[in-house]
């Protein structure tokens, strides 16, 4: 039986660039290689796509050299159906006229691995619906709801879900009236409050306010991140509780849920995540107890609102949703990750789902959104163009 291609994009324009990286290497080298053929696929932070299984050494990122011997520099055919994989080589030969287009590779699957911008929020798997190529991430419309913070809330709202009070602000308002801002957010909110980017992830730009100096220093370092920024009621030494979902369409499943432990301060911060034991390990190096000992009844409420949630944004392949938990057992959520830090494969583990099984699960589900997607009748016949013509439609308006 032939291996699958099996593509695994990371990187791009992001500030979480590296953490994709770490969490896009860890998923390339836990593939099953005698069920794949694995291609990394590397967006370096200029926007170009390079291929190579130099890219599976993390010292190849620090730095990159886009000359060094083992890149081939590509990019993807967007032909619907092609899946190539294109690079551009110098013709030889006497008559040679320049450089000339040549398959790679053509991918049958991709497992996108991105965080952040331009990767996590929609935007790649637009790309990719235009291919025509099975992925294994959650689709446009879920993406994009799910990487802004203040849509998520705003559609969670409206489901009916438990969420935190919240206001948010643009730029533009922050620039020309500060104060106007933050009499709003006082207005609306009591202190303390966190201030969030509204579409960035691993707590990068986020900060709590304790009072009206701390918020205004909180709104200045969200808006040099964001030109939208969520401002979050606080809530006093709550704990954060996290659950992965997995599946598409009616298959869904949830793992087992995990309390993360700081360092010490009251926020899980970036070098909690990502920093602990010297981050090679990524989301996985983070300190937790799994499963989290917050009593059956809340664990299996837990689970039935990720699950919820799941469906709800049509997720698809693996995600995980972070919650926050009372004293008194009032549980908020916080955000949905749909390409979570090291794909969530530590929660899977605990759940009896290898790293490898994991994989093959993306795959799967990649393939049978495909299979649904295609079963859809594109073609759509009318006579609409044989009454056109240049500056309107004949008896009517365009």
């Amino acid at each position: 039986m032939a291996k699958k291609q099996l593509g695994v994009i990371f990187g791009s324009r992001t500030c979480e660039h590296e953490v994709s990286i770490i969490s896009g290497v860890q998923l390339a080298r836990a593939a099953d290689r005698e069920k794949y053929d694995v291609w990394p696929i590397y967006i370096a932070k200029d926007g170009r796509w390079y291929t190579g299984e130099k890219l599976l050494d993390i010292h190849t990122y620090t730095p990159f050299d886009p000359y060094a011997k083992g890149l081939t520099r590509v990019t993807l055919d967007l032909t619907a159906g092609s899946g190539a994989l294109i690079s551009y080589e110098q013709e030889k030969g006497l008559f040679a006229k320049g450089v000339v287009p040549v398959t790679v590779t053509k991918l049958d699957c991709v497992i996108p691995v991105m965080h952040g911008l331009h990767g996590e929020d929609g935007t790649l798997q637009g790309l990719l619906e235009l291919a025509n190529i099975p992925y294994s991430s959650t689709g446009v419309a879920g993406s994009a709801i799910g990487m802004d913070k203040i849509m998520m809330k705003q559609v969670f709202r409206g489901m009916g879900y438990p969420i935190l009070p919240d206001v948010f602000a643009l730029r533009s308002e922050w620039r020309a009236a500060p104060e106007a801002v933050i009499a709003r957010v006082e207005q609306a909110l009591p202190y303390p409050v966190f201030c969030k980017p509204a579409c960035l992830g691993s707590s990068i730009g986020v900060s709590r306010a304790n009072d009206r100096e701390g918020l205004r220093e909180a709104l200045d370092l969200a808006f040099t991140y964001d030109r939208r920024v969520l401002i979050e009621k606080g809530l006093e030494h709550p704990i954060e509780v996290n659950c992965s979902v997995l599946g598409f369409d009616s298959e869904v499943r949830t793992s087992v849920t995990e309390m993360p432990t700081t360092s010490g301060g009251e926020l899980l911060d970036f070098a909690d995540k990502y920093l602990t034991g010297g981050g090679s390990k990524g989301m996985a190096s983070l300190k937790r107890i799994m499963p989290a000992p917050v009593g059956d009844e809340m664990i299996h409420r837990i689970e039935s609102l990720s699950a919820q949630i799941f469906r709800a944004l049509d997720c698809k392949g693996v995600v995980r949703i972070d919650y926050m938990l009372t004293k008194n057992d009032e549980l908020y959520i916080t955000e949905i990750n749909t390409i979570p830090g090291s794909m969530a494969f530590y929660l899977w583990q605990e759940s009896g789902v290898s790293y490898p099984q994991l994989i093959d699960k993306l795959v799967e589900y990649a393939e049978k959104a495909f299979a649904e997607k295609n079963e859809n009748n594109y073609a759509y016949t009318s006579d609409i163009l044989n009454g056109v013509v240049l500056g309107g439609k004949k008896g009517g308006k365009l």
